[in-house]
């Protein structure tokens, strides 16, 4: 008896490293690997020493450091679901390019701000440029890259992304040792050249374009019908919300286990360099071995299983730093596989929106697992509890996939 397996969305990868692969690829989705490693280094470059700036630079309350933080999340989050319909309404370009050039105005607004409602409005106007362009770029990748080769192209991009997450930090703390005034500029001025770059190379009909005619005159209430009504998409996002959360634990319990800015800062190298150096790596090792459903369980299962090496080890570096590096491997199985999901999930109908409601469910999940782990910290401490519970979010995560794979729900498109 044959005991082949069904083959996973693409077909193993080529051989090569990061750049000679990229160039397998037409301009515009090497355009877009490149708009992702910039957007990652001007921001990182900037956020992480925003806090610092408004408390010990501006003498700003801790209240009013918050407020101006969360604005900018709050906005960002809030508004997917809205910048992937825009996208999805009036093409990926016009909204990558807008996206860009509003963050441009933003951190600029940032470096002049020495006001609360000045800073509020720049960082309102930061997190909707998150919020336009997010979505478009990741449905105009998978557009342009096709079918056969939308996994690879998401593996690349995600190697982009950690790459832009590594070097911003190292940029933006050389550059903040003079001047943050000269970090928030260097920041708007690597967006403007972006905006500019994308406005005259970026193809207009990147992606496809503007859905069809007959989709078109159905209006905004048909767009968001068909993708609130979409059930399978719905139970997915829920389920994949756990890796978000599970993720973010390198910004929440790490670094507060951790304890010292020495192991946290390394939390974050490590993180990325795992990334960067497994990604293409891994994703050809599922692609060859795993189906699209097997490789998202896998990665869920082995994201939960990197919080016992805490629960068992106890809080030291070293435990903190494996819990890391499984994390990025984890998560460089099931980014690519994800986002393939999405797309195959949307039936080619409305994917910015689809995206967008995505990273909209995902921030939600993101805000109540973080108070929810916030809690578990405060009740129970530094013993194994929180740990495990974590490591049982991504078990159920895995087991909530699997029986959504169970009769190739995921495999549509």
């Amino acid at each position: 008896m044959s005991t082949a397996r069904t083959p996973t969305a693409a077909p193993p990868a080529p051989r090569g490293g990061l750049w000679r692969r990229s160039r397998t690829f037409g301009p515009a989705v090497r355009l877009l690997f490149l708009n992702q490693l910039t957007i990652n280094l001007g921001f990182y470059m900037l956020m992480p020493y925003l806090a610092a700036h408004l408390a010990d630079g501006l003498g700003m309350a801790a209240w009013t450091v918050g407020l101006v933080l969360g604005v900018r999340n709050l906005s960002q989050q809030g508004m997917f679901l809205v910048g992937g319909a825009l996208a999805d309404r009036f093409g990926f370009k016009p909204l990558i390019v807008a996206g860009c050039a509003l963050r441009t105005l933003g951190f600029g607004g940032l470096a002049l701000a020495q006001s609360l409602p000045v800073l509020v409005v720049a960082s309102l106007a930061t997190g909707l440029a998150g919020a336009l362009f997010n979505p478009a770029v990741r449905a105009c990748l998978a557009a342009e890259a096709g079918e056969e080769r939308r996994v690879e192209a998401f593996a690349l991009f995600n190697a982009y992304y950690q790459a832009g997450i590594l070097l911003g930090p190292l940029v933006g703390v050389a550059l903040t040792g003079v001047s943050f005034r000269l970090t928030c500029v260097v920041a708007a001025l690597l967006f403007l050249a972006l905006t500019l770059v994308q406005l005259r190379h970026l193809p207009v009909s990147a992606g496809g374009g503007r859905p069809e005619r007959k989709e078109q005159e159905r209006g905004a209430r048909g767009q968001f019908r068909t993708v609130l009504g979409n059930r399978v998409f719905w139970l997915f996002s829920l389920a994949m919300t756990g890796s978000y959360v599970l993720s973010f634990q390198v910004y929440l319990a790490l670094p507060l286990a951790a304890g010292g800015t020495g192991v946290t800062t390394a939390l974050f190298v490590v993180s990325a360099l795992v990334a960067l150096a497994g990604q293409l790596r891994i994703t050809a090792w599922c692609a060859a071995r795993l189906d699209r459903e097997r490789s998202l369980v896998a990665g869920l299962a082995l994201m939960g299983g990197a919080f016992l090496l805490p629960a068992l080890l106890g809080r030291g570096a070293p435990a903190l730093l494996l819990c890391a590096a499984v994390l990025a491997v984890a998560n460089a199985v099931l980014y690519p596989y994800e986002m393939d999901t999405v797309v195959a999930l949307s039936r080619g109908r409305w994917v910015a929106t689809h995206y967008g409601l995505y990273n909209t469910v995902c921030g939600i999940g993101i805000t109540l697992g973080n108070l929810g782990t916030g809690v578990l910290l405060d009740v129970t401490g530094w013993t194994a509890a929180p740990w495990l519970a974590l490591c049982g979010v991504g078990l159920a995560c895995a087991a909530a996939v699997a029986a959504l794979g169970r009769g190739g729900r995921l495999r549509t498109g």
